[in-house]
């Protein structure tokens, strides 16, 4: 009997440590995707243009950011500069705003090595920084 109970708990301990992978493995995972563009986002107009249109009213600053230390490594540098404008335009939505001012972008990379001998760095976050408007519509038309 005191056999049995001590394979019950190995076999209990081990779906535990299982389970805990899987969800590491699972976090992991969602922590790779880009950042996805809201619905009141889709029109909002990013412009590193140093003059803004007239008309336009200023909500604020905003950041854009995707990637860390721990998820940056995992995620393609696409996937982080895409998910990072699309936090930007996101932030810039929820302000009330429909064009970005981009002021700053900057991409870092985390690496390991022994006083520049030998190692590796790679791109672990992407940051962009703006000024959020709400702008008349005639005065960002694109078409």
């Amino acid at each position: 009997l005191n056999k049995f109970r001590k394979v019950v708990s190995f076999m209990i301990n081990l779906v535990r440590v299982k389970t805990l992978i899987l969800c590491i493995l699972a976090l992991s995972i969602i922590g790779c995707a880009a950042t996805k563009l809201n619905n009141n986002a889709t029109g909002v107009l990013v412009s590193n243009d140093h003059k803004v249109p007239n008309g336009c009213k200023y909500l604020g600053q905003v950041i854009g950011n995707q990637g860390n230390s721990f998820t940056g490594g995992l995620t393609s540098n696409s996937a982080m500069a895409i998910g990072s404008m699309d936090d930007l335009r996101n932030k810039t939505a929820n302000l009330g705003g429909n064009y970005v001012q981009l002021l700053t972008n900057q991409a870092s990379d985390t690496g390991s090595g022994d006083d520049g001998f030998g190692g590796s760095f790679v791109q672990t976050n992407v940051t962009n920084i703006g000024n959020a408007y709400n702008c008349p519509e005639s005065a960002i038309n694109m078409d």
